[in-house]
């Protein structure tokens, strides 16, 4: 063949590949996957629930976890006594792995035991006997494995065998075990282990009995073993070791005693800090070099939940799969008046979860997340601000409403007032702000009228709020709606509803203090106060911004003193500051959680509590006490209700708002219902694969005009070569 020859061969298959290529993709474009899909084909039938994350969960060790980012994981695989009804509110606990809700056995001093409903005052003791289910196992995990002889097989790990390690899969072998009741005292114990430094064990050392002593006994020991190892973290075997106020009693029963009366105590037994940790899973990770592998509690749990986290990459995604040893747990069988109507008992009584596997990918911004949910790449979404408008809109009446392009999609809204408070404080030892006398009340109250939180509940955080009327939440047993529950020395009251008191009235309680017009009315000087503010950003300073206008209302001078959170957690720590907001999530949905704030003893300048205001009222105080440890019922909510109305009289805060939480579903996602206490839901959830398959289609349908462009363009581009070689031929011709 000649060299023009070959050229004309070169140039057709240069032209043919070049349309073959957009050939190809239009043919691509016949199936039924979306172009743009992120994740494999073969997963667009699966029963698989798709999420993200922001940021790395940082302990996923129950010991030590304590953020939602965490419990977002963990909540899945660890599984204490006790968990909260999906359905019910009032929040309800009721068994997990236990066989009941164990009830309190009171005891005074001399060990006599007392009737259910003795003086809390004469109660020495506390005590709880939980038993669990049998026949409840682990899931598959290396640290179970043995070998024909019955030892374990990866107890005594040679450092080079454990130097070819990468993640907890290059394990052959896997085992597993009956999950027994020395495996909650185990990980009770390592909350007493301040090595581990969980972040309850000073509380807890304030209730169980003889944990405070058991803490440093196990300090010494650890000192000894590591002498006796040459170990830096050796493993400390913590069954050899007795706890007072925690004992096996057999297999499946074990006990915990308290100090006194402390009904609250249920509630933690709902959470993972007393969830099972089996001992040889703590000496397994123990071992000397695994640490360095990232092959620890914290990257890979073992629980013998529903689910197991079988991939841990920070940096892309994070894989939940179903617990192939899981016990089976079903779908709540009542709930709501409400929840008939929404569906909700649809699936009463079927076996749990229904997901076979959730995917956790990586996602730092806000718009990528948001434009895969409106392509049906993710199954549920918050509403950021960028996106509130696009999403959510507010009817005539006020009510809350989705747009019409997502009602279009079949996306659903779900709202629920969240039981949290975000308050502005007064610093009570502040010679200006603070102080117990008719002068510092009307003061504060003058400034509790003119900060107006609905406003800000409306520029800040689209309307998803509700303005507080005291220290408790809605959802918390003594909170009280309705007339009853308004706040008088801030709000008037018109057709039942609460309607803040004009800035006029405002201005009259800051001339009755001494500061007619915001100014000293012995030396006429400027009313100056000032705000202790955490950060500087953008959105940091409107904030700060609308705040100088709040108080510049009543003619009061604020000087904004903006610094990072360190600092202005030890301003807080030392008691410097005036002015400050902050804010509190419920641990548990008992009101002693949210009144324990402003509680004289747990002020944060004398002994570093959580009493930020360092508010101090001997009779609120006493009261306190006797609330505290009561069970629910009419004499407890008059106590609260006493408590209530002395704060709002000594105004040590600026009862702010309870947040909205507003979240978004595709039809596809079922079982949806926002439950502010329990953190192990993902059971409960109910993906329609097929549905979702089909709105993915719809949805994302391929754009070919830039493929034809590009034939067009290919082709014109290529016109010219043959045209020139076609002339070339015809000359060598002649």
């Amino acid at each position: 063949m000649t060299k023009s020859g070959d050229n004309m061969i070169s140039v057709a298959r240069r032209l043919g590949l070049l349309l073959f290529l957009p050939v190809s993709l239009l043919l691509a474009a016949c199936g039924d996957q979306p172009w743009n899909n992120p994740y494999p084909a073969r997963e667009a039938d699966q029963n698989i629930f798709y999420s993200s994350f922001s940021e790395r969960p940082k302990h996923l060790d129950p010991v030590r976890s304590y953020s939602s980012n965490e419990y977002a994981f963990i909540g899945q695989i660890y599984e204490p006594p006790l968990q909260y009804h999906f359905l019910k509110r009032p929040y309800e606990l009721v068994p997990l792995t236990a066989t009941g809700v164990p009830r309190a056995r009171f005891y005074d001093a001399a060990g006599k035991r007392l009737p259910d409903h003795a003086d809390p005052a004469g109660i020495a003791v506390s005590e709880y006997e939980i038993s669990i289910r049998p026949g409840i196992r682990y899931q598959p995990h290396p640290a179970f494995a043995r070998g024909p002889a019955g030892d374990y097989l990866y107890h005594d790990l040679a450092p080079e065998y454990v130097e070819s390690l990468n993640t907890l899969a290059d394990f052959a072998e896997t085992g597993t075990r009956e999950l027994t009741a020395e495996d909650y005292v185990y990980q009770i114990k390592r909350i007493a282990f301040s090595r581990l430094h969980s972040p309850i064990g000073g509380v807890m050392k304030e209730y169980i009995l003889g944990m405070r002593e058991y803490a440093e006994r196990l300090d010494l020991a650890f000192e000894q073993r590591q002498r006796e190892t040459g170990l830096e973290r050796p493993f400390l075997d913590l069954r050899l070791y007795p706890l007072e106020g925690v004992e096996v009693v057999d297999r499946y029963r074990y006990r915990i005693r308290l100090k006194g009366k402390y009904p609250q105590f249920l509630y933690w037994l709902a959470m993972p800090f007393f969830a099972p940790m089996p001992w040889e899973a703590d000496a397994f990770y123990s071992q000397p070099g695994m640490r360095e592998r990232n092959i620890t509690l914290n990257w890979y749990p073992v629980g013998t939940g529903p689910f197991m986290l079988t991939e841990n990459n920070p940096n892309l995604r994070m894989v939940l799969v179903r617990n192939p040893n899981f016990h089976g747990e079903r779908y709540p069988s009542e709930g709501e008046p409400a929840d008939l109507d929404a569906g909700l008992l649809a699936d009463a009584g079927k076996p749990l979860p229904f997901i076979d596997k959730a995917v956790y990918s990586l996602e730092r911004e806000d718009i990528p997340y948001w434009n895969k949910f409106l392509q049906g790449f993710y199954d549920a979404s918050g509403i950021s601000s960028d996106s509130f408008d696009q999403a959510v809109q507010f009817a005539d009446g006020g009510e809350v409403t989705l747009t019409e392009a997502m009602r279009k999609k079949g996306i659903r809204l779900s709202t629920s007032v969240q039981t949290s408070s975000f308050y502005m404080g007064f610093n009570m030892r502040d010679p200006v702000i603070g102080g117990y006398d008719e002068r510092g009340r009307l003061l504060r109250r003058a400034i509790s009228i003119a900060v107006d939180y609905e406003e800000f509940i409306s520029i800040f955080a689209n309307g998803r709020g509700v303005p507080a009327q005291g220290p408790i939440p809605p959802g918390i047993f003594g909170h009280r709606e309705g007339e009853g529950g308004i706040n008088r020395y801030v709000y008037d009251v018109s057709n039942g509803r609460p309607r803040r008191k004009s800035i006029e009235q405002a201005r009259a309680l800051l001339a009755q203090a001494g500061y007619p017009d915001g100014r000293d009315e012995k030396t006429g000087t400027p009313l100056v106060l000032h705000y202790e503010a955490v950060g500087a950003g953008p959105d940091d300073k409107a904030r700060l911004n609308w705040m100088l206008k709040q108080f510049k209302k009543l003619g009061i001078q604020l000087i904004i003193r903006a610094t990072d959170y360190n600092r202005f957690q030890e301003k807080m720590l030392k008691g410097t500051g005036q002015i400050f907001s902050w804010g509190w999530n419920a641990d548990y949905p008992d009101p002693e959680n949210f009144l324990f704030l402003l509680y004289g003893p747990n002020s944060k300048a004398a002994g570093g509590g959580e009493n930020a205001a360092n508010y101090s009222n001997p009779t609120f105080d006493a009261l306190f006490d006797r609330m505290k440890n009561m069970d629910n019922g009419p004499q407890r909510q008059a106590i609260i209700d006493e408590m209530v109305e002395i704060v709002r009289r000594d105004a040590p805060w600026v009862f702010g708002f309870h947040p909205k939480a507003f979240s978004l579903h595709h039809a596809w996602f079922k079982n949806v219902k926002p439950n502010l206490m329990a953190n192990n839901t993902l059971k409960y959830r109910r993906i329609d694969p097929q549905l979702r398959k089909l709105k993915r289609a719809e949805w994302n349908p391929p754009v070919l005009w830039p493929v034809i462009l590009l034939l067009v363009v290919l082709a014109a581009s290529t016109m010219p070569a043959v045209i020139t070689y076609r002339r070339r031929e015809r000359s060598a011709a002649r």
